[in-house]
């Protein structure tokens, strides 16, 4: 009996088998390109140009933190802007760009979104937004971020060029990061990789589009709601503990004793110090009130983001000076007997109570590229121009605290730029160049791969 009689041979012979393989590999070669093509595989951000010497000249310069300036140079070298203004000099062997008729504005930033952290929300196996647990202080959004997503590509082409990734679930989901919507790993991309920390202070039900079908609340979940809340005050005030026994230990190691190292306390300290931000979620007027409560009693550093009731808390929001990173702003109203325009004027509205406060989409990374849109939305309703524009830019660097290196077109700052042949709020302008970090990023993404490769089909 022969060794294959178990099954049928699908070929006669071995050297037509290797025949076969090697001509089905051949094939397979000569395909991976248009495959790639296809399939969006090769990810564009590998083209990205190496820093160089730039001069974008004679565009108009929206400079964010002061007056416009009609007809100016932008120069870009090793990554920052050495200069800006009405008379330049360009550096010898700088890569001159002829701005006539463009206008420079800072790369756009979203201050609230799952960026790199999914890539299809219906296949779980694309999804890492959250850990086990409901407290999880030591889990980093930047470990799990995917810097090859095709949402990467899409946004930036749009004039975004950073993004607050943020991890989700449980009462402490973990810690958010800033992103350059550059680069080929994680730490590459990262411009503060621990920048806040993410929490949501168990909320009452009820509160929302059909509030008034609501029961009263049950005394068991009331309670489980304040199990809860003291389970978060008890690790918050132990990190603050745990602070101190390491300083002490700093200071006489001879004779204090070396505590435990718990990596999931020694994440908290920096925020039960006020040296680090901590994100609440909270949307309802009364989550608002109770997220800035606790903050207050545990003297952290809060910020909120949602904020579709923020318009009703004004004075609180004022007096504590608190931001809000809103993210509704193309939402329902929460209550049907609100008014229709309720979200697109609640910037206008905390702009002019004196309440800091930026834009965001609060997206996953599909539609982070329509920041400008909502932010122009809230212009329509109210939200001065400028301070539309500064709402997308230089004030969600300045609540995350990166206002120093990003958010404005100013002499030091990092080269995120982006270049436009219209207003940046306005649906029919495009984008012409984008640089991030000094690197002129190409205008490809899926969607322009997309149309070169059906706009010829009848």
């Amino acid at each position: 009996m022969r060794t294959t009689d178990h099954f049928t041979p699908a070929f006669a012979s071995l050297r037509e088998f290797r025949r076969t393989l090697a001509l089905s590999l051949a094939v397979l070669l000569a395909a991976l390109p248009s495959l790639a093509q296809q399939t969006g595989s090769v990810s564009v951000q590998t083209m990205s140009t190496p820093q160089g010497t730039y001069a974008i000249r004679n565009a108009r310069i929206v400079t964010v933190s002061g007056p416009d300036i009609e007809r100016g140079t932008v120069v870009i070298r090793a990554g920052r802007i050495e200069a800006v203004g009405a008379n330049v000099n360009v550096p010898a062997g700088a890569q001159e760009i002829d701005g006539a008729g463009l206008t420079v504005y800072p790369g756009m930033m979203d201050a609230g979104t799952n960026m790199g952290l999914v890539e299809v929300s219906a296949v779980g196996a694309t999804v890492d937004t959250s850990e086990l647990g409901e407290l999880n202080p030591n889990a980093q959004a930047l470990v799990a971020v995917n810097p090859h997503t095709a949402h990467v590509d899409v946004t930036r082409v749009a004039g975004v060029t950073n993004v607050v990734t943020l991890p989700s679930g449980g009462s402490i989901s973990g810690q958010a990061a800033i992103l350059n919507l550059n680069g080929t790993t994680p730490r590459e991309m990262a411009v503060v990789p621990t920048a806040a920390l993410v929490v949501t202070v168990p909320r009452a039900p009820g509160g929302g589009f059909f509030a008034q079908a609501q029961a009263t609340p049950n005394p068991e979940q009331a309670a489980a709601r304040e199990r809860q809340t003291e389970q978060l005050r008890k690790m918050l005030r132990d990190a603050e503990a745990y602070g101190r026994a390491q300083d002490a230990y700093q200071r006489d190691p001879r004779n204090v004793p070396r505590p435990d190292t718990d990596v999931v306390l020694a994440s908290l300290v920096p925020y039960v110090r006020g040296e680090r931000p901590v994100i609440f979620l909270a949307d309802r007027e009364r989550d608002i009130r109770a997220s800035i409560r606790f903050a207050e009693e545990m003297r952290l550093k809060p910020i909120i983001l949602g904020g579709d009731d923020a318009w009703k808390v004004t004075s609180l929001l004022k007096e504590r000076n608190v931001p809000v990173i809103l993210t509704g702003t193309f939402d329902l109203p929460l209550r049907e007997d609100d008014p229709y325009d309720v979200h697109y004027s609640n910037p206008v509205a905390l702009q002019q109570a004196g309440v800091r406060f930026c834009i965001s989409t609060g997206d996953s990374g599909a539609h982070v590229r329509d920041l400008p849109f909502q932010a122009g939305m809230a212009a329509a309703f109210g939200l001065p121009r400028a301070e539309a524009i500064k709402a997308i830019t230089l004030y969600p660097a300045q609540i995350m605290g990166v206002a120093d290196r990003v958010g404005s077109v100013e002499v030091g700052k990092l080269a995120n730029l982006v270049v436009m042949d219209g207003d940046l709020l306005e649906a029919r302008s495009n984008v012409r160049y984008v640089f991030i970090e000094g690197r002129m990023i190409p205008l490809v993404s899926r969607h322009t791969q997309l149309y070169e490769q059906f706009k010829d089909r009848r």
